[in-house]
């Protein structure tokens, strides 16, 4: 039985700076900015029945009219029994998320995962922008294939 939380207390920040710190979207993420993250986002922990934490989502929103959902990840050990899934159902399921007309997310490899709960590629992708730091800008085209 997994237990699903978005009581910021609950979250084991260390934990949390570990597995983001090791993920392809953000190796090396130093701590404070995984807390400023954190604390700027509706965030959801996913805990075993012995309370210790095993996944972590959070989605940075305006609780109205957009959401992006990020920092997806569940612990190795609890992989491949849809926890994942259910995160993401969790937030579009919240009543906080109500009526939010586009919530959006970035995956490499979990794109079935994304697309049995509605999430398909961008309509319109030549209208969207981004603007990234420099070193992010570096690192990302370093692995521009993953």
């Amino acid at each position: 039985m997994i237990d699903y939380s978005d009581d910021g207390r609950r979250l084991d920040v260390a934990l949390i700076h570990g597995w983001l710190a090791s993920s392809y979207w953000s190796p090396g993420i130093e701590r404070a900015l995984v807390e400023r993250a954190i604390a700027g986002s509706h965030c959801l922990g996913a805990y075993d029945e012995g309370g210790e934490q095993v996944r972590f989502a959070r989605a940075i929103t305006d609780h109205a009219t957009f959401a992006w959902i990020a920092d997806v990840w569940v612990d190795e050990r609890a992989r491949a029994r849809g926890i994942g899934r259910a995160m993401v159902c969790c937030f579009l399921d919240h009543s906080g998320f109500a009526g939010i007309r586009r919530v959006a997310l970035v995956t490499v490899d979990a794109h079935g995962v994304y697309a049995a709960l509605g999430f398909h590629p961008l309509i319109r992708p030549g209208r969207y922008m981004e603007r990234l730091a420099p070193e992010f800008a570096a690192a990302l085209r370093e692995t521009a294939d993953t």
